[in-house]
């Protein structure tokens, strides 16, 4: 997002302890965005209009409950001289309020800063959820501490050990209302070192034990899977997505069907499915609730649902060669494994898309691993001494080199990657590579202009293509799945 459309000025203000909001526009007035900070009393009208689409990129809290909430809740209006506006739920909490349990603010997406306001910050919060960690961000991403702190501070009101607390505690109120896991294994999915700190990180968050949550809701007799709500900002062109997914899909590791996307896993089958109008039900197995955090990533990661589609649909609508592509929902598919994904753009280099997953299959049988509800991609371990022979050469030697560099730490294909890396593996160049990123690691400006399928689509030349596109930054990523979903 445009520093101009969601600017600086209101986070250093709600830092030295001014009252103001970020620039949203009026829910009175027809919705447009505006360029410059918006004050506490324009919030307060957008929360009066209950307009839901405002929803992360600001929070209301309530002096006299000590709640906070999200624009829309149905709760009763607050008077304005009661309320507080934050930029996210966890600034609102290291503030000492509670999540609202109406309208539930902490299960709303990601707020429009962590989105694109800093491009440090975003790989941040990306490699943060990946890992499940917030020690060590700093030197994953190549800058210091103190400056990553600052930016936390800056744009989130929080250090990164609170936004991550943050996740985890609403990560524990999902797995306590949807299964019937003991308490002692939702502390310890959540992330917590301890059944203390958990339920006092709960009665400070909600206001209620973890037995109190537990009993508001009514889990199935003998329900075995786990139920997770992953919010976006809609809305979302899903059956596109599973549309793309489908003949891509290789047989036994993914599967889409009947409006349901599924993954094997070693521990068992995910399932993800539109649940709402507002988000995707992801059910999966009891046993894999100490990766809860980690799957809701990669879903996310999968889905494209920290996007922003009507922001990206207004900037790339500007081009009318884009136009006749664009569609309410827009997302960028992306990869539930990156390397999976960095193998595969290797294995897809000059040949369609039906011929490379079959290579892809072969490759799967020859060296992952069978499991009883289907196989397992092979590792990088497993491909870095492969002998790929009777592969096309520059595949055959491209994918174990990608393999031994993953292995030896000399790529990384998380948050923290440099697309810049892959270029030096032999085998791998800009196309392959723009693939990778754009796919594989969620870099929203990654652009393979040599595409042939973009070059036809639009009818231009690759380097008249790349140069069309400058004016499509940040988002080039989505002027590419736009044409291919279309």
């Amino acid at each position: 997002m445009h520093a101009s459309k969601f600017g600086l000025g209101w986070e250093m203000a709600f830092l030295r302890g001014e009252n103001r909001c970020p620039p949203v526009a009026s829910a009175v007035r027809a919705r447009r965005v505006i360029s410059t900070p918006m004050d506490a009393e324009a919030c307060y009208r957008a929360v009066e209009g209950r307009d839901g689409r405002f929803t992360g990129r600001f929070y209301l809290a309530v002096r006299t409950t000590r709640i906070y909430c999200r624009p829309g809740c149905p709760a009763r209006l607050p008077k304005r001289e009661n309320t507080m506006f934050f930029p996210s739920a966890a600034a609102a909490e290291a503030a000492g309020f509670r999540a609202c349990m109406r309208c539930r603010p902490d299960a709303s997406a990601g707020s429009f800063a962590q989105a694109g306001t800093a491009a440090t910050l975003s790989r941040a919060l990306r490699l943060m959820e990946e890992s499940g960690e917030a020690s060590g961000l700093a030197g994953k991403l190549g800058v210091s501490d103190r400056h990553l702190r600052r930016l936390f501070a800056q744009h989130l009101g929080v250090p990164p050990a609170a936004v991550l607390r943050t996740r985890r505690l609403h990560l524990a109120r999902q797995l306590l209302e949807s299964s019937q896991l003991p308490m002692i294994d939702v502390a310890q999915a959540a992330g917590f070192a301890s059944l203390r700190r958990f339920n006092e990180a709960v009665r400070g968050g909600f206001g209620r034990t973890p037995t109190q949550l537990r009993r508001q809701v009514h889990v199935r007799e003998g329900q075995t899977a786990i139920l997770l709500r992953l919010p976006f900002h809609p809305p979302l062109d899903f059956e596109a997505l599973l549309a793309f997914f489908a003949p891509r899909a290789l047989p036994g590791i993914e599967e889409v069907s009947g409006g349901v996307w599924r993954r094997t896993v070693r521990e068992g089958v995910l399932e993800v499915r539109r649940g709402g109008e507002a988000h995707l039900e992801v059910s999966l197995p009891a046993a894999l609730a100490p990766k809860a955090l980690r799957i809701a990533t990669g879903v996310q990661r999968v889905f494209d649902l920290r996007a922003d589609p009507e922001a990206i649909a207004a900037h790339l609508g500007r081009e009318k060669i884009l136009r006749p592509f664009l569609r309410a929902g827009l997302r960028v598919p992306g990869a539930w494994d990156p390397f999976e994904m960095a193998v595969r753009a290797i294995l897809g280099q000059q040949i369609s898309v039906s011929r490379a997953r079959v290579l892809a299959e072969q490759l799967t049988e020859k060296y992952g691993e069978r499991v009883a509800q289907g196989w397992l991609f092979p590792t990088p371990e497993r491909l870095a001494t492969a002998d790929l022979r009777g592969m096309p050469g520059v595949r055959a030697r491209a994918i174990p080199a990608l393999a031994r560099a993953v292995v030896e730490g000399e790529v990384r294909l998380d948050a923290a990657a440099d697309p810049a890396a892959l270029r030096t593996i032999p085998g791998v160049g800009e196309w392959t590579a723009q693939v990778i990123a754009l796919r594989a690691l969620g870099e929203p400006d990654a652009f393979p202009a040599a595409d042939l399928g973009l070059c036809r689509a639009l009818g231009l030349a690759p380097r008249e293509l790349a140069a069309r596109s400058e004016s499509w930054r940040p988002w080039r990523a989505y002027a590419a799945a736009a044409v291919w979903l279309a």
